[in-house]
């Protein structure tokens, strides 16, 4: 691993092949004064089909609550035979405390990147260049654990005030139970009891220790299920692109959240589906006042043909 410009790092992801871990890390480096590394699935995210690579900001969870970073990204897997065929993907997006990471799930097929003299895999070794560019800053990235935690609380209470997931914010700092070692709101204590009754691996391998942080991470999986309870009429392409970046913070977090994934696809998938029976439906209107309009033509245009046809000619009308 070795940082090559103030703006690109190279990962070498050895024994690739061997490799037990679900995912992988790089070691950290700094570009626009934040820390960074990388994040790799060497089994894929979704169904063990492709390599997926991320993004991810080393520091977050220390970092004050309203720093943002405008970043240009672009991963590159590369062909250890032919540069000319290396995989390159690249994206813009703004990363900050409720999103992370970001990156690609489906960076390339695992049956690609393991095929013999493929180039991607030489030696049980996949090398990685990442370029990093910050567009824009906002807020400062001094890690300061008692500034941030009042900041963190306050934007932790708008947030779920925003998503209906707090009825009165008094009940905040009053009324709290613990649920599975994570704090909830009475009005929650059902719900969540339920998740982990029909799921109770869900945080076997949660990461985040500090109760604050269990806490944001409980709201932003009751939003995301919240969110896929909504009927269709009321569910937006924002609210499915918002679900995709909390199921990937959920993922982030240690939160195993197949079933969740399946559902979002599920509910993305029906979205689709009524989008288009909408269209369709839209199209049909159309085409049925156009057959009106040419009905009522045929109407006027048969009234002429009679009139044209009226009585044949008699012989006083010739002669």
């Amino acid at each position: 691993m070795e940082k090559e410009a103030d703006n690109k790092f190279r990962w070498v992801i050895k024994n690739f092949s061997s490799l037990g871990s679900e995912r992988v890390f790089s070691d950290i480096f700094v570009v626009g004064s934040c820390k960074w590394r990388l994040m790799a699935y060497p089994k894929g995210v979704r169904d063990n089909r492709c390599f997926s690579l991320f993004l991810v900001v080393t520091d977050f969870r220390t970092l004050p609550c309203d720093w943002k970073r405008h970043t240009r990204l672009r991963l590159n897997v590369v062909n250890q035979l032919s540069e000319e065929l290396s995989i390159l993907k690249e994206t813009q997006m703004w990363f900050d405390q409720k999103t992370p990471a970001w990156g690609f799930l489906a960076m390339l097929p695992l049956t690609e990147l393991k095929a013999e003299n493929g180039g991607f895999l030489v030696n049980e070794e996949v090398k990685i260049v990442v370029e990093v560019d910050v567009v824009e800053a906002l807020g400062k990235l001094e890690e300061s654990e008692e500034a941030t935690q009042p900041l963190k609380k306050v934007k932790l209470e708008a947030f779920v005030e925003s998503k209906g997931l707090l009825k009165e914010t008094s009940s905040v700092k009053e009324e709290i139970i613990d649920v599975n070692v994570f704090h909830v709101l009475p009005s929650q204590v059902e719900f969540v009891s339920r998740v982990f009754e029909r799921y109770p691996e869900i945080a076997s391998i949660f990461q985040a220790k500090k109760q604050h942080l269990r806490t944001a991470c409980m709201y932003v999986l009751l939003s995301l299920i919240e969110t896929l309870c909504k009927s269709l009429e009321e569910l937006s392409n924002d609210d499915l692109v918002g679900g995709d970046n909390a199921l990937q913070y959920q993922k982030f977090s240690g939160f195993k959240v197949d079933w969740l994934e399946k559902k979002l696809e599920e509910v993305k998938e029906k979205k689709k589906e009524e989008q288009i029976g909408e269209t369709r439906m839209q199209e049909m209107k159309v085409f049925k006042q156009k057959c009106s309009d040419i009905e009522a033509l045929m109407e006027r245009e048969k009234s002429k043909l009679l009139v044209t046809r009226g009585s044949p000619l008699t012989l006083d009308d010739v002669l």
